[in-house]
This record gives C-alpha cells, structure tokens and sequence, in this order.
C-alpha cells in the first residue's frame, strides 16, 4: 500500500465514534478510512463539533474508537506512545511549573543532568522563548503557553506530530 513509493504512516480503517448523550446514540464518526504517507502533513478541517479532535485523540490512543483501528507503520495503535506526539487545543500546561520545568516534563528517555539542560533549552529557544525560563505559565501570554507545549511535545522527538488547533 504505497503512494508513488511512500510507506503509509498512518492508516485510518473504518473509525466510527459513537457517545451516548441522554440515554440516545451520538454518532460522531462514521467509516473514516484516509491513508497518510511517511513525509505528508494532512488537515483535517470540518466545523466545530463535527469529531476532529476525537479522531485525533483515537489515532494518539487516548481514546478507543467503536469501531475501526488506527495503524501506524502497519503496527495497530493500541496504547499511547511518544512516537506520536500530541498538542491540544489548551496549553494543559502545570501552573506550579516553570517554561523549563513543564518542558523537561516532556523528556521520556534517560539523560544526563547536562544533556538534560542542554535539550530543554534547545526546545525553548525553537519556540521563540529564551529568557522566560523561569517564568511560570500564569506570567505568559496564551500563545507563549502553547509554544511550551509544543516544546515538551518536540523534545521527545516523535515521527508523528498532531496538533489539534494550537495556534
């Protein structure tokens, strides 16, 4: 299943997605089916409320679908993983952190003190936010707490990125 010899990154098969809302059947997503190729960047656009950050949510794993799987690199998603990372449309950033704390929060794999430092600061000065290190997320603007998040998405590195309206 390649496109002119492009592996599938990420393949949506038959995704339904259905809430019970007052005791009746809600359904958001019905048969989504879309292949995504390693080196594409694909938007999904719709108006609100139609199921795009619940298709998101179901292709990072943290929520299970009705019907359907994700599959990414022809292995099924059935858990969350840093390979795909995820910014949501808040900042769900931890008020008692700093920039360079909520950050390193991000960091999965086991560094030393000084690769450490050495990468938390290479993802604030990547998002435009060197200097405010210290500062904690109440003293920034909305847009600079979502740049922290994106900067503790990046610095696990994942081959996959989903960004759910953060700008």
């Amino acid at each position: 299943m390649k496109k002119n010899n492009t592996p599938i990154k990420i393949k949506i098969d038959r995704i339904s997605q259905e809430f019970t809302v007052e005791g009746s059947k809600l359904s958001v997503l019905e048969d989504i089916d879309l292949d995504i190729h390693e080196g594409e960047f694909c938007s999904i656009v719709g108006e609100s409320g139609c199921g795009k950050s619940t298709l998101l949510k179901i292709i990072s794993s943290l929520q299970t679908p009705s019907a359907g799987q994700i599959l990414v690199d022809g292995e099924k998603v059935t858990k969350p993983s840093i390979k795909i990372g995820m910014v949501f449309q808040e900042s769900r950033l931890f008020p008692w952190l700093t920039v360079a704390e909520n950050v390193k929060f991000g960091i999965s794999r086991q560094l030393s003190k000084k690769e450490t430092k050495e990468e938390i600061q290479k993802y604030i000065d990547l998002v435009g936010l060197t200097g405010f290190e210290k500062a904690y997320p109440g003293q920034l603007s909305g847009g600079m707490q979502q740049r922290v998040s994106i900067a503790r998405t990046l610095i696990n590195q994942p081959s996959i990125l989903l960004l759910d309206e953060p700008f």
